[in-house]
């Protein structure tokens, strides 16, 4: 079985095929510039790699250029559509109605659309993407993984803010969480690499990139993240500003003569590692200009150490312990200065750094001392994956 996997932003479409006999990604696509002057498709196949550019006003034709690219009898990997069984849609908000991936339907499309309101700049591209496919590949059973659904096992003392109950039953504020897929895929995978059973596990999984997120998972299950109703919340990330006193928006505003839609231009794209360092999103950037002495960066540095250290012990009191604490994503899988920098200090825990071991970038690694009661890991995440096994086993499940 081949599973085509589509993640579509407002203009941008990713996508693979995994052959689920092996799950083996064949091939990843990347089409840029959708509906803007300049688009372009980028393949790769093992070494080949093939580009295209030529106008794609919507996404429905960005979905037919993706179809022609996988078929090409040079550059794709499929004689035909036929080869493909399923398609698997990421899908970032499910709100609360969606505790699990699903079969795509005219309710489910509804729900989606439903659920604008919480995720404005995703679910409308996430929704394009899916109803280009259906336009293109109607026979294709297709399937929505939502990012949230994974955090939807958290009770209600972790995921209601502290505000009006009405606010919630109303208007849905509360907490949801993102990264859901990674966290679940990193979870159970780090679990079957140290060879036990996730539920019987106390995990906190750091899902650390341009967008950062901390999980608790409790046996298996999301019991409280460090995203909010919005990515926004938890801690310092590339451009967004993390947990930060709500007054203090109102503060700024009133000195600086802004409105709301401003202040949220600010914490979500001039935060953060920028806006903290003043130098860069990238901490690449941020480690070599505090290298350098730059004294921003080294404390933006230190505030995004000091923050992933704070959930992890406030999850493991929470939880009654920690078994295994997982980094990964982009910072996380690559950084071993950040790892280091937050698991210091935390024998007193049971947490117990190899420096030597920790020397390793973007592979699975046990880089736990011999003495650490806690096992610590690094375990690139796969998303895509995910997807495609929840595909496979809904569409299996129909047939």
């Amino acid at each position: 079985m081949k599973i085509l996997i589509v993640n579509a932003g407002s203009s941008s479409l990713k996508y693979q095929v995994i052959d689920m006999t092996d799950e083996s990604t064949l091939v990843k696509g990347l089409i840029e510039r959708i509906g803007i002057p300049g688009s372009k498709l980028k393949q790769t196949v093992g070494e080949d790699k093939y580009t295209v550019e030529l106008p794609m006003n919507d996404h429905i034709e960005a979905s037919k250029q993706m179809i022609k690219a996988l078929t090409d009898p040079q550059h794709g990997v499929l004689k035909s559509m036929d080869e493909i069984s399923a398609v698997g849609h990421r899908v970032v908000q499910g709100g609360e109605t969606f505790t699990a991936s699903t079969l795509i339907d005219e309710a489910c499309l509804k729900a989606i659309e439903d659920n604008i309101p919480l995720a404005p700049l995703h679910n409308p591209a996430n929704l394009m993407g899916i109803q280009a496919c259906l336009k293109v590949m109607p026979d294709k059973p297709m399937v929505a993984v939502f990012d949230t659904s994974f955090h939807q096992t958290m009770p209600p003392q972790a995921y209601l803010y502290g505000i009006p109950y009405d606010y919630y039953t109303r208007l849905r504020v509360r907490r949801y969480g993102f990264h859901g897929t990674s966290h679940r895929y990193v979870a159970r995978r780090g679990a079957a690499f140290l060879g036990k059973d996730v539920n019987d596990l106390r995990i906190v999984t750091c899902h650390l990139g341009n967008g950062s997120s901390i999980c608790a998972v409790d046996h298996g299950k999301s019991v409280d993240t460090s995203m909010g109703l919005t990515p926004l919340e938890g801690v310092l990330m590339g451009t967004r500003s993390g947990t930060m006193d709500p007054a203090a928006l109102q503060f700024i505003m009133k000195s600086e003569g802004i409105n709301i839609d401003e202040m949220l231009e600010i914490l979500n794209k001039k935060s953060g590692f920028l806006g903290v360092s003043g130098v860069s999103s990238d901490m690449r950037d941020v480690e070599n200009s505090a290298a350098e002495g730059n004294p921003q960066a080294k404390t933006a540095l230190n505030m995004l150490t000091r923050g992933i250290k704070k959930y992890i012990a406030a999850y493991a009191a929470m939880m009654g312990g920690v078994d295994v604490v997982v980094f990964t994503a982009g910072i996380g899988e690559n950084s071993a200065e950040l790892r280091e920098a937050v698991l210091s200090d935390m024998a007193f825990m049971g947490i117990e750094l190899d420096k030597a071991k920790n020397k390793v970038r973007g592979k699975e690694a046990d880089i736990s001392a011999d003495g650490s009661q806690v096992k610590l890991l690094v375990i690139p995440t796969n998303e895509e994956l995910v997807i495609a096994r929840d595909t496979k086993e809904l569409v299996s499940g129909k047939a």
